[in-house]
């Protein structure tokens, strides 16, 4: 079984089949490959006379010009076919995608030229057409190709023009303005063109009236006296509208919406592109991304969008304002890293997603050693960019030593990974990286994070939660302002130490550090449940869910706490959305199948815990405890044997063993089962007590001391929970 990011209790298993991609077409050096594509022509403008005037600064312009746009055609799938001079060719998969890298050239180059003097912008003008190409020796041929060159040359200097084929494509797709430009007559076609220019966030309203645009004023005049009729309209009703309000009370002026002005001051990381000529370095960029984010997240006053919910958008050219939508930020922070041996070329950009504006952005290129220089730089022009005044200025970074740093990156690749070959191979890395530092605070606290994950669903509890106090504590003595190593220690005292106050400690002092920590949120979901405070178990994992909105364990235990709530058709919602997050989840358990058989749908509960179970080839706890409830007691009894069969091969949570045996009644069994559950330290043991499938036990004595085994009053959980 796989635990899925965050999904510490559920033994989520996250299965995202490996794909591998076959190309039936090899072509020798002769044949041809002939295809419709999207081509883009780009053109230096003023090039030529710059080259004549001063030949240095033209060839510093143009290699400058050329590293800009070879770090922007990857992240929309262009290749790139030649370079003409201080042109390019450039080959898309569709139109959109074209449009979109030339609409990220033109802005990247806007911002880049704000701040130089004239004689040293980059400007370029770029056409796009869509069309057939046909392949050979390495090159592209045929009209599509033609017809872009000429199309690209009536580009206005910083400037996009496109087919009509294009823009028919496009028009729908993105949030922009096309101004049709009069039928033109292109060298060597033979048919005049329609084209248009693409208006870009920036511009202000162009001025130029093109020849079909005066056509249609001609032809629009006879509606002029219906639209002027309509404005006067408009404005009787608008002065109506202000006098009757003017005679009420005016109140005080209002203050800014809170939530706007928090959204202003939200930001989502997305992780960093591999520029890296071998395409090796994806962990790196990986963790420098995760570096940045944890930084900004303890800066009080932004809200930063977790780990989860960001890379989620990795690999998938998203643009900035869908992301902005799907996060709720009001800004991005996007870039690229190129490895070269012990030198790294980092370049970011932070955008306002409303706009499209590029608050700030910079290119550093440096030594591997200064790689940590670099992440405060870029943290600190953030906050300088969205104007946050630090209450506290961010520590001093220690010198660290940089192999064990790439080190501790691979190893927080892997562990993200979550299944347990991947869990177990970080802890080799972060062993190896402790190796080169003994004093390397966050390899210890990847050590934490690694057991924490491989407890209960694949080691016993007793065994990985001693290893993760173990490294835990060691963090914290290395570095006490770690979020996630508070959390994980506290995770111990609750689950080892039987010390429940001593968890709430250190989750407030993690949310302290951090108040971005969808993480410690919830954990304190699972601290609030254990003490059968429902109601606060939900409002914590909605706010972990606020923080981490694309994060599908979030979601899975948010139905969880829904179900126990009574909260029914919540935790129905909330178990659709998750399959909608990632429908190649597969669980051990699927809490939306928990919700239906709450609320009494047994076949749809069947449906799902028999396709979970057909995935994960384990038997069903919630497909067992179905059975029962339908009165299907053999079907029961059978996933029942299967489940204690299986625990004498292997760790598997008494608990759950226990539920099975409420649902057939058989209370003395079950109160069997939980106190081996007591025994083993079930890392589960203490969310189960108050769901539904342990209501039948609740007015037995028995119950009530096993809860008070555990440091929980059972008078007051119990009192909360009574309701059925």
């Amino acid at each position: 079984m796989t635990i899925g990011e965050s999904g510490w209790r559920w033994s989520i298993h996250h299965f995202i089949p490996g794909a591998v991609w076959f190309n039936s077409f090899v072509p020798s050096e002769n044949s041809e490959q002939r295809k419709l594509a999207a081509i883009m022509f780009t053109d230096m403008v003023g090039y030529s006379a710059l080259a004549q005037r001063d030949d240095k600064l033209a060839l510093e312009l143009l290699e400058e010009h050329r590293q800009l746009l070879r770090e922007i055609f990857p992240r929309f799938n262009g290749a790139e076919i030649k370079t003409i001079g201080d042109a390019f060719l450039i080959e898309f998969h569709s139109a959109l995608e074209a449009a979109q890298c030339a609409i990220e050239i033109q802005r990247t180059l806007s911002k880049r030229n704000h701040d130089v003097s004239a004689d040293r912008r980059i400007e370029v003008r770029i056409g796009i057409h869509i069309g057939d190409v046909v392949h050979r020796g390495g090159d592209v041929y045929g009209d599509g190709v033609n017809i872009a060159s000429r199309i690209e040359q009536l580009a206005g200097a910083g400037g996009i023009c496109v087919s009509t084929d294009v823009e028919r494509q496009i028009r729908n797709a993105l949030e922009t303005r096309f101004e049709k430009l009069a039928p033109t007559e292109l060298k060597n076609i033979s048919l005049p063109m329609d084209l248009f220019r693409i208006v870009l966030p920036w511009e202000q309203r162009s001025a130029v009236v093109t020849k079909s645009e005066a056509g249609s004023r001609s032809s629009g005049r006879k509606f002029a006296t219906a639209g002027i009729a309509l404005l006067l309209l408009l404005l009787i009703g608008i002065a109506w509208w202000w006098t009757t309000q003017s005679r009420r009370a005016s109140p005080s002026p209002a203050a800014p919406s809170a939530v706007h002005a928090a959204d202003q001051k939200s930001i989502a990381v997305l992780p960093f592109v591999d520029m890296s000529q071998a395409k090796d370095q994806e962990y790196f960029c990986d963790g420098i991304s995760e570096e940045i984010l944890d930084t900004l997240a303890k800066v009080d006053g932004l809200r930063v969008v977790a780990r989860t919910s960001s890379f989620s958008f990795k690999g998938k050219n998203a643009d900035v304002g869908e992301v902005a939508n799907k996060l709720n930020v009001e800004n991005v922070l996007e870039g690229s890293l190129r490895r070269e041996g012990n030198r790294i070329r980092i370049t970011a950009q932070l955008i306002n997603a409303r706009n499209g504006f590029h608050l700030w952005s910079e290119t550093y290129e440096r030594e591997l050693k200064d790689v940590f220089a670099v992440q405060d730089e870029i943290t600190r022009a953030i906050v300088d960019a969205l104007k946050i005044k630090l209450a506290v200025a961010p520590p001093a970074r220690a010198r660290q030593n940089t192999e064990a740093y790439d080190l501790y990156l691979q190893g927080l690749y892997l562990s993200n990974k979550s299944d347990e070959e991947n869990l177990r191979k970080s802890l080799i890395f972060f062993q190896r990286a402790l190796d080169k530092d003994p004093n390397f605070a966050r390899a210890w606290i990847g050590i934490a994070k690694a057991w924490i994950w491989l407890a209960d669903a694949y080691v016993r509890p007793l065994e990985a939660y001693a290893k993760v106090k173990e490294a835990a504590s060691k963090a914290l003595a290395l570095d006490e302002r770690n979020a996630d190593a508070h959390c994980y220690l506290g995770e111990t005292k609750r689950i080892l130490d039987r010390n429940v106050s001593g968890e709430e400690e250190e989750l407030k002092r993690a949310l302290e550090i951090d108040p971005n920590s969808a993480d410690a949120h919830m954990f304190m979901s699972f601290l609030r449940s254990a003490q059968g405070e429902l109601e606060e178990a939900v409002q914590q994992i909605e706010e972990a869910e606020r923080l981490d909105p694309l994060s599908p364990p979030i979601c899975f235990v948010a139905v969880a706490w829904y179900t126990a709530a009574d909260r029914d058709e919540e935790a129905i919602n909330a178990g659709q959305r998750s399959v909608q997050l990632d429908p190649n989840y597969v669980y051990f358990d699927p809490p939306l199948a928990d919700a239906y058989r709450a609320k009494g749908d047994f076949n749809q509960a069947v449906a799902l815990y028999e396709k979970a179970q057909a995935a994960t080839h384990s038997p069903s706890v919630g497909l067992g405890i179905t059975y029962a409830k339908m009165g299907r007691r053999e079907d029961a009894r059978r996933i029942l044997d299967q489940l204690i069969e299986k625990s004498r091969q292997q760790y598997v949570a008494a608990d759950s063993i226990a539920a099975v045996y409420v649902a057939l009644g058989e209370k003395d069994e079950a109160l069997r089962w939980l106190d081996r559950a007591f025994e083993e330290h079930s890392g589960s043991f203490y969310s189960y007590m108050f769901r539904p499938e342990f209501r039948a036990l609740r007015s037995d004595p028995r119950f009530a001391d096993l809860l008070r085994l555990t440091g929980i009053d059972p008078i007051k959980a119990l009192a909360r929970q009574n309701k059925k």
